[in-house]
């Protein structure tokens, strides 16, 4: 059975070569009945400022959650909505 540290390196390897960005941060991780749930911080380009045509120095700072059976192979993943509070 994995443990928290092989499932941190599992899913910040995941993200970093599919979302070609260098730096994960693991912010969550937990044991379910049939594996693993997890939510990492991400620092992405902007696409806003990408999409118009602007070098993009802005990041945006998005979190993932991303599920993984017990052999942790990944299930899915998922941008979570930004959480706006007024």
């Amino acid at each position: 059975m994995a443990d928290i540290e092989e499932v941190r390196k599992m899913v910040g390897d995941f993200l970093k070569k599919t979302l070609s960005v260098k730096d994960v941060k693991i912010i969550k991780g937990a044991k379910t009945s049939d594996g693993w749930e997890t939510e990492a911080e991400v620092y992405e380009e902007s696409s806003f400022i990408k999409s118009l045509g602007l070098p993009t120095r802005v990041l945006d700072r998005n979190i993932y959650r991303v599920k993984l059976d017990d052999d942790l192979k990944v299930l899915s993943y998922e941008r979570k909505e930004a959480s706006v509070t007024k």
